[in-house]
Protein backbone atom coordinates (compact mmCIF):
# COMPACT_ATOMS: atom_id res chain seq x y z
CA UNK A 1 0.00 0.00 0.00
CA UNK A 2 3.14 2.23 0.81
CA UNK A 3 5.02 1.70 -2.53
CA UNK A 4 1.75 2.52 -4.08
CA UNK A 5 0.69 5.79 -2.64
CA UNK A 6 4.83 6.03 -3.31
CA UNK A 7 4.09 5.62 -7.10
CA UNK A 8 1.17 7.94 -7.43
CA UNK A 9 2.54 10.54 -5.82
CA UNK A 10 5.86 10.20 -8.16
CA UNK A 11 3.12 10.20 -10.99
CA UNK A 12 1.29 13.03 -10.01
CA UNK A 13 5.18 15.32 -9.27
CA UNK A 14 4.55 15.44 -5.37
CA UNK A 15 8.10 15.11 -4.97
CA UNK A 16 9.47 16.53 -7.60
CA UNK A 17 10.14 20.38 -8.01
CA UNK A 18 7.42 22.43 -6.32
CA UNK A 19 5.32 24.11 -9.01
CA UNK A 20 4.52 27.61 -8.34
CA UNK A 21 1.28 29.53 -9.06
CA UNK A 22 1.81 32.35 -11.83
CA UNK A 23 2.40 35.66 -10.49
CA UNK A 24 3.15 33.86 -6.88
CA UNK A 25 5.89 36.36 -5.05
CA UNK A 26 9.49 34.77 -4.26
CA UNK A 27 10.62 36.88 -1.18
CA UNK A 28 14.44 38.02 -0.25
CA UNK A 29 15.69 37.44 3.56
CA UNK A 30 17.71 40.65 2.64
CA UNK A 31 21.48 38.17 3.29
CA UNK A 32 21.86 37.41 -0.40
CA UNK A 33 24.28 38.77 -3.08
CA UNK A 34 24.32 37.57 -6.57
CA UNK A 35 26.05 35.90 -8.83
CA UNK A 36 25.32 34.94 -12.49
CA UNK A 37 21.58 35.87 -11.64
CA UNK A 38 21.47 33.36 -8.72
CA UNK A 39 21.40 34.46 -5.01
CA UNK A 40 24.08 33.00 -2.41
CA UNK A 41 23.46 33.81 1.43
CA UNK A 42 25.89 35.82 3.53
CA UNK A 43 24.22 35.69 7.00
CA UNK A 44 24.58 39.61 7.10
CA UNK A 45 22.55 43.09 5.58
CA UNK A 46 22.92 43.68 1.87
CA UNK A 47 21.25 46.02 -0.21
CA UNK A 48 21.08 44.82 -3.84
CA UNK A 49 21.24 47.66 -6.21
CA UNK A 50 17.32 46.81 -7.18
CA UNK A 51 16.30 47.42 -3.93
CA UNK A 52 14.57 50.33 -1.97
CA UNK A 53 17.71 52.74 -1.12
CA UNK A 54 20.42 50.38 -3.18
CA UNK A 55 22.74 51.68 -5.74
CA UNK A 56 22.73 50.51 -8.84
CA UNK A 57 25.98 51.23 -11.22
CA UNK A 58 23.94 50.43 -14.34
CA UNK A 59 22.14 53.45 -14.75
CA UNK A 60 23.23 55.56 -16.97
CA UNK A 61 22.61 58.92 -15.74
CA UNK A 62 23.96 60.12 -12.50
CA UNK A 63 22.33 58.87 -9.29
CA UNK A 64 22.71 62.05 -7.28
CA UNK A 65 21.68 64.33 -9.93
CA UNK A 66 20.32 63.09 -13.08
CA UNK A 67 20.68 66.52 -14.87
CA UNK A 68 24.35 66.19 -14.31
CA UNK A 69 26.95 65.86 -17.24
CA UNK A 70 28.08 62.29 -17.52
CA UNK A 71 31.56 61.47 -16.99
CA UNK A 72 33.80 61.33 -19.64
CA UNK A 73 36.61 58.54 -21.53
CA UNK A 74 40.17 59.95 -21.65
CA UNK A 75 38.70 60.13 -24.99
CA UNK A 76 36.93 63.06 -23.65
CA UNK A 77 33.25 61.49 -25.32
CA UNK A 78 30.61 61.04 -22.58
CA UNK A 79 30.83 57.42 -20.87
CA UNK A 80 27.18 56.00 -20.26
CA UNK A 81 28.61 52.94 -18.85
CA UNK A 82 31.03 52.04 -16.21
CA UNK A 83 31.29 48.74 -16.51
CA UNK A 84 31.49 46.16 -19.01
CA UNK A 85 30.22 42.30 -19.21
CA UNK A 86 33.17 40.74 -21.30
CA UNK A 87 36.44 40.34 -19.63
CA UNK A 88 39.49 41.10 -21.66
CA UNK A 89 42.01 37.95 -20.32
CA UNK A 90 39.07 35.84 -22.19
CA UNK A 91 39.76 33.84 -25.37
CA UNK A 92 38.19 35.21 -28.51
CA UNK A 93 36.28 32.45 -28.30
CA UNK A 94 34.94 32.82 -25.11
CA UNK A 95 34.28 36.32 -25.24
CA UNK A 96 32.22 35.39 -28.61
CA UNK A 97 30.23 33.38 -26.62
CA UNK A 98 30.12 35.79 -23.31
CA UNK A 99 28.92 38.41 -25.85
CA UNK A 100 25.79 36.47 -27.21
CA UNK A 101 24.65 34.43 -24.31
CA UNK A 102 26.22 35.87 -21.37
CA UNK A 103 28.05 33.96 -18.31
CA UNK A 104 26.84 31.04 -16.63
CA UNK A 105 28.08 30.60 -13.03
CA UNK A 106 30.33 27.60 -14.02
CA UNK A 107 32.15 29.83 -16.78
CA UNK A 108 32.79 33.07 -14.00
CA UNK A 109 33.68 30.37 -11.61
CA UNK A 110 36.46 29.58 -13.81
CA UNK A 111 37.53 32.99 -14.80
CA UNK A 112 37.70 34.82 -12.04
CA UNK A 113 39.86 34.41 -8.51
CA UNK A 114 40.55 37.77 -6.81
CA UNK A 115 38.64 39.80 -4.57
CA UNK A 116 40.27 43.04 -4.05
CA UNK A 117 39.80 45.02 -1.09
CA UNK A 118 39.54 49.10 -1.00
CA UNK A 119 39.09 51.51 1.24
CA UNK A 120 37.28 54.70 -0.01
CA UNK A 121 38.63 57.76 1.29
CA UNK A 122 34.93 59.39 1.02
CA UNK A 123 33.95 58.22 4.54
CA UNK A 124 30.47 56.74 3.70
CA UNK A 125 29.12 54.18 1.09
CA UNK A 126 26.75 56.95 0.06
CA UNK A 127 29.30 59.42 -0.48
CA UNK A 128 31.97 56.66 -2.33
CA UNK A 129 29.32 55.81 -4.39
CA UNK A 130 28.69 59.52 -5.32
CA UNK A 131 32.17 59.38 -5.95
CA UNK A 132 33.07 56.42 -8.20
CA UNK A 133 29.15 56.71 -10.17
CA UNK A 134 28.92 59.98 -10.90
CA UNK A 135 32.26 61.82 -10.80
CA UNK A 136 34.62 59.35 -11.87
CA UNK A 137 32.96 56.81 -13.87
CA UNK A 138 33.89 54.03 -12.19
CA UNK A 139 32.27 50.94 -10.17
CA UNK A 140 32.79 48.72 -7.68
CA UNK A 141 30.88 45.44 -6.84
CA UNK A 142 30.65 46.26 -3.15
CA UNK A 143 30.36 48.67 -1.18
CA UNK A 144 30.41 48.47 3.04
CA UNK A 145 29.08 51.00 4.69
CA UNK A 146 30.56 52.09 8.54
CA UNK A 147 27.30 49.55 10.19
CA UNK A 148 28.43 46.92 8.54
CA UNK A 149 25.79 47.28 5.45
CA UNK A 150 26.90 45.58 2.49
CA UNK A 151 25.86 47.14 -1.06
CA UNK A 152 26.02 45.18 -3.71
CA UNK A 153 25.86 47.25 -7.16
CA UNK A 154 26.26 45.21 -9.88
CA UNK A 155 25.61 41.11 -10.45
CA UNK A 156 29.60 39.52 -10.20
CA UNK A 157 29.98 38.59 -13.82
CA UNK A 158 30.34 41.89 -14.42
CA UNK A 159 33.44 43.10 -15.34
CA UNK A 160 33.83 46.27 -12.57
CA UNK A 161 36.07 49.01 -13.28
CA UNK A 162 38.06 49.30 -9.63
CA UNK A 163 41.54 47.78 -9.65
CA UNK A 164 43.06 48.64 -13.67
CA UNK A 165 44.80 45.34 -14.83
CA UNK A 166 43.43 43.48 -11.75
CA UNK A 167 39.38 43.89 -12.90
CA UNK A 168 39.34 40.86 -15.19
CA UNK A 169 39.79 38.04 -12.57
CA UNK A 170 38.40 39.93 -9.74
CA UNK A 171 35.41 40.94 -7.39
CA UNK A 172 35.97 44.28 -5.59
CA UNK A 173 34.75 46.05 -2.65
CA UNK A 174 35.21 49.92 -0.97
CA UNK A 175 35.18 49.79 2.54
CA UNK A 176 34.00 53.29 4.35
CA UNK A 177 37.27 54.26 6.02
CA UNK A 178 38.85 58.02 5.40
CA UNK A 179 42.39 56.30 4.80
CA UNK A 180 45.65 56.13 5.98
CA UNK A 181 48.24 58.99 5.80
CA UNK A 182 51.98 60.09 7.13
CA UNK A 183 50.12 62.40 10.04
CA UNK A 184 47.21 62.96 12.15
CA UNK A 185 45.97 65.54 10.33
CA UNK A 186 43.03 64.37 7.91
CA UNK A 187 42.47 62.29 10.87
CA UNK A 188 41.93 64.16 13.47
CA UNK A 189 39.47 66.52 11.31
CA UNK A 190 36.97 62.61 11.21
CA UNK A 191 37.76 61.64 14.25
CA UNK A 192 37.17 62.70 18.03
CA UNK A 193 37.16 61.00 21.22
CA UNK A 194 34.22 61.03 23.70
CA UNK A 195 34.89 61.58 27.81
CA UNK A 196 36.55 58.11 27.99
CA UNK A 197 39.21 58.95 25.26
CA UNK A 198 37.60 56.42 22.79
CA UNK A 199 37.57 57.70 19.55
CA UNK A 200 34.46 57.88 17.18
CA UNK A 201 34.05 59.36 14.07
CA UNK A 202 32.81 62.08 13.36
CA UNK A 203 31.38 63.25 9.79
CA UNK A 204 32.05 66.61 8.26
CA UNK A 205 29.06 68.80 8.28
CA UNK A 206 29.14 69.49 4.29
CA UNK A 207 27.86 65.68 4.27
CA UNK A 208 24.29 66.50 5.27
CA UNK A 209 22.92 63.03 4.37
CA UNK A 210 25.57 60.14 5.58
CA UNK A 211 23.27 57.17 4.23
CA UNK A 212 23.53 55.23 7.07
CA UNK A 213 21.12 52.57 8.06
CA UNK A 214 21.35 51.84 11.35
CA UNK A 215 19.90 55.25 13.53
CA UNK A 216 22.07 57.33 15.50
CA UNK A 217 24.96 54.87 14.49
CA UNK A 218 28.18 55.83 16.67
CA UNK A 219 30.92 54.89 14.70
CA UNK A 220 34.20 53.27 16.66
CA UNK A 221 37.27 51.90 15.11
CA UNK A 222 37.72 48.54 16.36
CA UNK A 223 41.40 49.21 17.81
CA UNK A 224 41.14 52.62 20.34
CA UNK A 225 44.35 53.27 19.38
CA UNK A 226 45.52 54.66 15.53
CA UNK A 227 47.74 51.92 13.74
CA UNK A 228 50.95 53.08 12.65
CA UNK A 229 52.68 50.35 9.63
CA UNK A 230 54.63 50.58 6.61
CA UNK A 231 52.89 50.51 3.08
CA UNK A 232 54.85 50.66 -0.54
CA UNK A 233 57.76 51.81 2.23
CA UNK A 234 55.88 54.56 3.19
CA UNK A 235 55.19 55.03 6.96
CA UNK A 236 51.29 55.79 7.64
CA UNK A 237 48.74 55.73 10.40
CA UNK A 238 45.28 54.65 9.93
CA UNK A 239 42.27 54.47 12.22
CA UNK A 240 40.72 50.68 11.54
CA UNK A 241 37.76 49.76 10.36
CA UNK A 242 34.29 48.84 12.60
CA UNK A 243 33.67 45.50 14.53
CA UNK A 244 30.61 45.47 12.10
CA UNK A 245 32.64 45.62 9.12
CA UNK A 246 34.45 43.01 9.91
CA UNK A 247 31.71 41.14 10.84
CA UNK A 248 29.92 41.63 7.30
CA UNK A 249 33.25 41.38 5.20
CA UNK A 250 34.39 38.32 6.91
CA UNK A 251 30.90 36.59 6.36
CA UNK A 252 31.20 38.00 2.76
CA UNK A 253 34.41 36.88 2.34
CA UNK A 254 33.33 33.12 3.30
CA UNK A 255 30.38 33.17 0.91
CA UNK A 256 32.13 34.52 -2.02
CA UNK A 257 34.28 31.46 -1.72
CA UNK A 258 31.44 29.26 -1.93
CA UNK A 259 30.14 31.08 -4.94
CA UNK A 260 33.68 31.86 -6.60
CA UNK A 261 35.76 28.82 -5.42
CA UNK A 262 38.89 30.14 -6.98
CA UNK A 263 38.96 33.24 -4.73
CA UNK A 264 41.17 31.02 -2.08
CA UNK A 265 40.97 31.96 1.57
CA UNK A 266 44.27 33.53 1.81
CA UNK A 267 46.21 36.54 1.51
CA UNK A 268 49.89 37.51 0.19
CA UNK A 269 52.53 37.07 2.77
CA UNK A 270 56.09 37.10 3.46
CA UNK A 271 58.05 34.14 3.73
CA UNK A 272 57.71 34.88 7.97
CA UNK A 273 54.10 34.83 7.65
CA UNK A 274 53.61 38.47 8.20
CA UNK A 275 51.01 40.07 5.25
CA UNK A 276 52.55 41.65 2.52
CA UNK A 277 52.56 45.27 2.13
CA UNK A 278 54.05 45.94 -1.32
CA UNK A 279 52.92 45.13 -4.47
CA UNK A 280 53.25 41.95 -6.47
CA UNK A 281 55.23 42.05 -9.55
CA UNK A 282 53.22 40.45 -12.94
CA UNK A 283 54.44 37.31 -12.46
CA UNK A 284 53.44 37.20 -8.82
CA UNK A 285 50.28 38.44 -9.32
CA UNK A 286 49.30 36.13 -11.93
CA UNK A 287 49.69 33.44 -9.95
CA UNK A 288 47.78 34.50 -7.02
CA UNK A 289 44.27 33.31 -6.00
CA UNK A 290 42.42 34.76 -3.31
CA UNK A 291 41.59 37.94 -1.16
CA UNK A 292 44.40 41.00 -1.57
CA UNK A 293 44.70 44.46 -0.97
CA UNK A 294 44.48 47.08 -3.38
CA UNK A 295 48.01 48.31 -2.82
CA UNK A 296 48.88 44.58 -4.14
CA UNK A 297 47.67 45.28 -7.53
CA UNK A 298 49.80 48.58 -8.14
CA UNK A 299 52.36 50.68 -6.41
CA UNK A 300 50.16 53.45 -6.47
CA UNK A 301 48.03 52.19 -4.04
CA UNK A 302 48.31 51.98 -0.50
CA UNK A 303 44.55 50.82 0.32
CA UNK A 304 43.62 49.12 2.44
CA UNK A 305 45.87 50.30 4.62
CA UNK A 306 47.87 49.31 7.77
CA UNK A 307 45.45 49.00 10.51
CA UNK A 308 43.45 46.31 7.93
CA UNK A 309 43.63 42.88 9.93
CA UNK A 310 44.49 40.82 7.14
CA UNK A 311 44.42 38.05 9.75
CA UNK A 312 41.00 38.48 11.67
CA UNK A 313 39.30 38.59 8.14
CA UNK A 314 40.58 35.07 6.83
CA UNK A 315 40.53 33.27 10.08
CA UNK A 316 37.16 33.98 10.51
CA UNK A 317 36.08 33.12 6.40
CA UNK A 318 37.62 29.83 7.37
CA UNK A 319 36.01 29.23 10.02
CA UNK A 320 32.72 30.48 8.57
CA UNK A 321 33.27 27.99 5.68
CA UNK A 322 34.61 25.18 8.21
CA UNK A 323 30.89 25.37 8.90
Amino acid sequence: MIAACFCAAMAAGCLGPRSFTPGERLVRTGDEIVVCGQMFHTGTPVVLWMDPGGYDAYRVECRFDPNAKLPKRPSGEAQPNRYSTVRQHLSEQMKTKVRDDGWSLEELQEHVDLFVIHYDVCGTSRQCFKVLHDISGLSVHFLLDLDGTIYQTLDLKERAWHAAKANDRSIGIEIANIGAYEDMKVLDQWYAHDENDKPYVTLPKWMKINGIKTPNYVVRPARDEPVHGNIQGKDLIQYDLTDAQYDSLCKLTAALNVALPKIALDYPKLDSGEPRTTALDESELAEFRGVLGHYHVTTRKIDPGPAFDWERVIQRARTLRRR
